[in-house]
């Protein structure tokens, strides 16, 4: 079971990190997508385990892409980097399957 239409409530833009040139980090172009938004902060351990805080949460559908470092632009204008994207899938169960990322 895929998480509910009538729970993304929110549109958020992804521009999804596609990795480092010469020239900095590459994104690939913004994409409009539906979502939920949590804004409260928490503590998340980022790719080399550190423990740093996250001010956002965004939940979307389980194909949409939105690697780590990925930039995130969440009603009210704010742009944040992806700290992590996991996908959230319940393997048969009648569970909403997800994915939830958080932001900094």
């Amino acid at each position: 079971m895929v998480i509910p239409s009538w729970l993304l409530r929110h549109t958020v833009t992804i521009e999804a990190y596609q990795g480092d040139s010469a020239y900095g980090p590459l994104y690939a172009d913004p994409v409009t997508v539906r979502a939920f938004v949590e804004e409260k902060a928490r503590t998340v351990r980022n790719a080399t385990g550190e423990e740093v805080v996250a001010s956002t949460t965004v939940y979307l559908l389980p194909s949409q892409a939105c690697p780590p470092e990925s930039r995130v632009t969440v009603p009210g204008g704010r742009t944040a980097s992806v700290i992590t994207s996991a996908l959230l899938d319940g393997g048969g169960l009648p569970t909403p399957d997800h994915r939830e990322v958080t932001l900094e």
